[in-house]
């Protein structure tokens, strides 16, 4: 059985018909073509699929996407603006915080919030946000560096999350 879902992604309304079984990270990627989101454990224990719903870290792989109909959904594809990156992506690039990329969308939406949440964190805040981002190529220093970088730089030119 398949129903019409409308779901606000990266501030644009999208319909898709689909089965009432399809988790949103399943969704965004399948027929939204949104394939920043990454399929990880599928457990919601890596954090690989990590979307902000409504401003809130949400693990894409556990959501139905019925319930977020009517809230504000961004994946990595929503973060920059106007071809500039967000101030995270730019500087995970400077940094090298990523090193096969395949849990730093997912780590960037995260911090992302946490930084929307708490524009200058601690490296204990930082980590703790992060703990439920598992990554298998860095020994995270970077990672927690490139988010204090940028929220140095946040703070600095008053930009926001």
């Amino acid at each position: 059985m398949k129903v019409r879902v409308a779901l606000t992604v990266n501030g644009e309304l999208r319909e898709a018909l689909v089965p009432v079984h399809k988790t949103l990270l399943e969704v965004l990627r399948e027929d939204l073509g949104l394939t920043g989101t990454k399929h990880g454990c599928e457990l919601g224990e890596c954090g690989t699929c990590t979307v902000l719903v409504d401003g809130a870290p949400v693990l894409s792989c556990l959501a139905l996407p019925f319930d977020t109909e009517g809230c504000r959904i961004t994946t990595v594809e929503g973060m920059a603006e106007g071809g500039r990156l967000h101030p995270l992506q730019q500087a995970f690039a400077e940094l090298g915080a990523a090193q096969c990329g395949y849990c730093t969308p997912g780590i960037l939406l995260t911090a992302t919030a946490l930084l929307a949440d708490r524009p200058s964190p601690t490296r204990r805040e930082v980590k703790e946000a992060l703990a439920g981002n598992l990554c298998r190529c860095t020994g995270y220093t970077k990672i927690l560096d490139a988010v204090e970088l940028a929220a140095l730089r946040m703070t600095r030119v008053g930009g926001s999350t």
